[in-house]
């Protein structure tokens, strides 16, 4: 996946232009888009190698923000720094340690309360259409308003295939608030989702969404006004496709 970077333009694009080009063509949209490693690991790298230099500042801060979209748990976080400490120098673990707990804070025990808006309870009127155990908080009345939901899955869950359909309108709108996750419409590649990501999905569309392997993931479900809505619930996501993921 080639990464967009805009910031050198943005910051130092009258300034030094030739240097807002290499950062964000050549820094960005290739080195860190080579396929030889994922983004995942180079940002281990990356934060690991501004950890070792003392480097705890704003960049260090987008640097550990972009390698939790990229995958890095909360609990990998606290281990790299804990082996970095020995390596680096106790101070600047104590001082990287200080940034990652705001980082991580909005997910920090997903797994408890399911993010900024609460866990919820177990899902077990839907539970034989999710692989896994889902948690669902109710945030509006339906009989007053747009009906909208917070969705928690844990670890590998995932909801089976799946339409919604409507003979006008209809369909969903997922709002990513914690976590990473994916969404796979039929025929076509996953996405991954991470925070603040959204996902529109029209009527008629087959299509199935869940959290990645190794950490919870919530989201808001929105259902779309629409004529005579229903859920059409269809085959699992095979283990061997989400293993792929």
């Amino acid at each position: 996946m080639k990464i967009k970077q805009t910031a050198g333009r943005d910051g130092l694009g009258d300034f030094a232009p030739q240097f807002a080009v290499l950062n964000d063509d050549v820094l960005f949209g290739e080195v860190w888009s080579g396929g030889a490693l994922s983004l995942k690991t180079r940002s281990i790298l990356t934060v690991s190698a501004l950890i070792s230099k003392g480097m705890v500042d704003s960049s260090f801060q987008y640097h550990l923000t972009t390698a939790k979209q990229n995958g890095v748990t909360k609990e990998e976080m606290a281990a790299i720094i804990t082996h970095l400490a020995f390596y680096a120098g106790w101070p600047n673990a104590w001082a990287a340690f200080r940034m990652a707990k705001e980082v991580y804070k909005e997910c920090d025990g997903a797994s408890l309360h399911g993010g900024m808006f609460g866990l919820g309870e177990p899902n077990d009127a839907y539970a034989r259409y999710f692989a896994g155990k889902s948690y669902l908080k109710p945030l509006t009345d339906p009989r007053e308003t747009v009906f909208m939901a917070n969705v928690t899955f844990e670890p590998e869950c995932r909801n089976n295939w799946h339409i919604h359909t409507a003979d006008k309108g209809g369909g969903q709108v997922l709002l990513c608030t914690c976590g990473r996750g994916w969404y796979q419409e039929w025929g076509k590649p996953a996405r991954e989702l991470n925070e603040g990501d959204v996902v529109t999905i029209p009527a008629g569309v087959k299509h199935w969404h869940g959290a990645a392997k190794d950490g919870w993931f919530s989201h808001i479900a929105v259902e779309v006004p629409g004529e005579n809505c229903a859920n059409q619930w269809l085959e699992p996501v095979s283990d061997e496709d989400y293993d792929k993921l």
